[in-house]
């Protein structure tokens, strides 16, 4: 078992990757801008405007979603899986994705069912990320107030995933009653975008990030206690109910506005967490949680510089490319190491 000095460079190594991998991030694009020009204009002594703009208001708050975007669904995931005692849940198991893109079809999609009502909504810039997370809103508290009567936390998932069941079918019919433009717009949703964020929309998103941080963070002495079986962790004083809801608000809270902001975003969340086990060979949440944060930051940063194709106009979807990158790197280290930790 590696000691604290050894968790204490790792850490180290992975704070200078997070800021290589910003940077990188930062200078490539349509337009290469050099590392000195980058530094220049984050830390506002830019003397080339164009160069300057480009940052400020285009790369610098897409990095920075990028971050909040991978370190947010890591925990998740985490959170998930620790709770559920399952190496395949991640943030959505519980149907708040489900829930948010229930939202964001009867914004889009719903005007062509419903008539001219819904279609006003979408001259908001707002409107996609209301809809989404007051379909992740509903969907969670639909979820809490049933799990309130079941005691087994394996049902609860179970739960989650007929929620998730059911907002698919109505999408589905929403989908049939919509034209080619309607459900191309919603594609496009579902593909994912971490460069639609104005300053005040990454506040809000950063703001409601924290919270469900916060709330993840006061949960690492549930978390640990968790892993040890629901009848073990009553012994040693555990209030399950209180404990699973902390855990699930706080899933809801970072999966849910992740999903608003940003759409839905694949592979992230599930393989983040067992890469942070593999790495750390630990399964003690006061070292997994902050290296979770860290590692799903630099992996969101370096999908979204490979879907950006530097020096090219083309941007590709970041969903695609967060799983073709990511997921042979797990079967890899998975089939190498064979231990999941669980």
């Amino acid at each position: 078992m590696p000691n604290q000095q050894t968790y204490r460079t790792a850490f180290l190594v992975l704070i200078g990757l997070l800021l290589c991998c910003f940077f990188i991030n930062i200078s490539l694009g349509s337009v290469s801008i050099p590392l000195h020009g980058v530094f220049d204009s984050v830390f506002g002594n830019s003397t080339n405007e164009s160069w300057g703009y480009i940052i400020q208001n285009y790369r610098l708050p897409k990095a920075i979603t990028a971050i909040l975007v991978g370190s947010g669904l890591g925990v998740s995931g985490l959170l998930m899986q620790t709770l559920f005692r399952n190496p395949l849940a991640g943030p959505f198991v519980l149907g708040i994705s489900s829930g948010a893109s229930l939202g964001v079809a009867l914004v889009i999609l719903g005007s062509g069912l419903f008539g001219g009502a819904f279609a006003v909504l979408l001259i908001s810039k707002w409107s996609v990320v209301i809809a989404a997370s007051l379909g992740s809103f509903l969907v969670l508290l639909s979820v809490l107030l049933v799990s309130s009567r079941v005691r087994d936390t394996m049902a609860i998932l179970i739960i989650g995933l007929m929620f998730a069941s059911i907002t698919g079918a109505i999408v589905g019919v929403l989908s049939y009653f919509s034209s080619a433009e309607q459900l191309q717009r919603y594609v496009f949703w579902g593909f994912g975008s971490l460069g639609n964020l104005s300053w005040l929309e990454l506040g809000v998103f950063a703001s409601i990030y924290g919270v469900g941080l916060v709330l993840s963070l006061a949960s690492i002495k549930a978390l640990n206690t968790l892993l040890l079986g629901d009848n073990y962790a009553k012994s040693l004083g555990l209030n399950l109910k209180r404990s699973r809801l902390f855990i699930i608000l706080a899933t809801s809270l970072l999966a849910g506005t992740i999903t608003a902001f940003a759409g839905p975003i694949a592979f992230i969340g599930l393989a983040i967490p067992h890469l942070t086990r593999l790495v750390f060979n630990t399964s003690n949440h006061k070292i997994l949680l902050p290296a979770v944060v860290l590692l799903g930051g630099i992996i969101m940063l370096i999908c979204d510089t490979i879907a950006q194709i530097p020096n090219s106009d083309y941007t590709l979807p970041i969903n695609a490319i967060t799983s073709l990158v990511g997921a042979p790197i797990v079967i890899w280290l998975l089939v190498r190491k064979r231990n999941l930790m669980f």
